[in-house]
């Protein structure tokens, strides 16, 4: 495994996918070429925000059913305070990736079966992902197909792992996606590196930081 280093496609981040794809879902009218087509616009338009962020990634196995992200930055800050940051995930992920418009409306619950999930007014809510291996201090693992994966009928599978190598306190976060061919996870794979990049970027700039930002 290499470290971290960066793709043109890589380099493509994205403001505004994950809010505006689960508003085309939830009216039902999106079909995969529009997420597809979505994805790109937004990627485009957010380059300079995600070339200015050190938090790049491994994307590898690349196919039309599956991907694998991976990102390994440095942290300047102790295993046990990176790992108090992760479970605060309403307070350093980017509300404009959620469903509600607000990241105060998730929680995550860290114990197995636990859930990642977003509640707000009406009753709404969504199930982001469910926690299936907790190991304190050092390894959280959950199922999530994250935004428009969801209608895609993917499985995916989020780990966040804490840990120290060569002395150096290191966040690893890898997303691992699969699903059938014809779901296109090719065209995906980039879009979804850089969304999530940007919340590995704020999760480290919150762990450091207390602040996302």
């Amino acid at each position: 495994m290499r470290d971290i280093d960066s793709t043109p496609v890589q380099q493509a981040g994205l403001a505004k996918t994950v809010c505006i794809e689960p508003r085309l879902w939830a009216r039902g009218r999106a079909r995969h070429a529009e997420v597809t087509a979505v994805l790109r616009r937004a990627a485009a338009a957010a380059l300079a925000m995600h070339l200015a962020s050190p938090v790049l990634a491994d994307t590898s196995s690349v196919s039309a059913s599956g991907f694998t992200v991976m990102f390994r930055p440095e942290v300047q800050a102790t295993p046990a305070q990176a790992w108090l940051a992760i479970g605060q995930i309403g307070r350093w992920w980017n509300g404009q990736h959620t469903w509600s418009g607000q990241a105060a409306n998730m929680s995550l619950e860290l114990n197995a079966g636990g859930c990642w999930c977003e509640r707000w007014g009406d009753a709404r809510s969504v199930m982001h992902g469910q926690v299936i291996s907790v190991q304190p201090g050092s390894v959280l693992r959950l199922y999530a197909s994250l935004g428009p994966l969801q209608e895609l009928a993917t499985t995916g599978v989020l780990t966040f792992v804490t840990g120290v190598t060569d002395g150096k306190t290191r966040l690893r976060v890898t997303y691992r996606v699969a699903g059938s061919a014809d779901a296109g996870l090719d065209k995906l794979a980039g879009p979804v590196d850089a969304v999530l990049g940007e919340q590995v970027q704020r999760l480290v700039n919150f762990i450091e930081k207390g602040q996302p930002q």
